[in-house]
């Protein structure tokens, strides 16, 4: 059944995003630039393609990942 191969595909894909946090952050600032590059030159569709990066990278790729991992990260005591 297709529904049963969903969540498998959705977890190998999640796997496959980096862990670190450079990435995202080189995602946001891509967005940022090229919201920005959109508004000055009045393309609708720019501005709305760096919003979705802006989402993609502060928000739900993230996310994905938390939500895939199966021990949430420890914290470190920072005596």
């Amino acid at each position: 059944m297709i529904i049963r191969q969903v969540p498998e595909l959705a977890l190998s894909l999640a796997a496959l995003l980096p862990q670190s946090a450079a990435p995202y952050i080189g995602l946001v600032l891509a967005g940022f630039a090229i919201g920005i590059l959109g508004h000055l030159a009045g393309s609708m569709r720019l501005v709305a393609a760096g919003i979705v990066l802006i989402v993609l990278g502060a928000f739900l790729l993230p996310l994905v990942i938390n939500l895939t991992e199966s021990a949430p990260p420890q914290i470190e005591n920072a005596r």
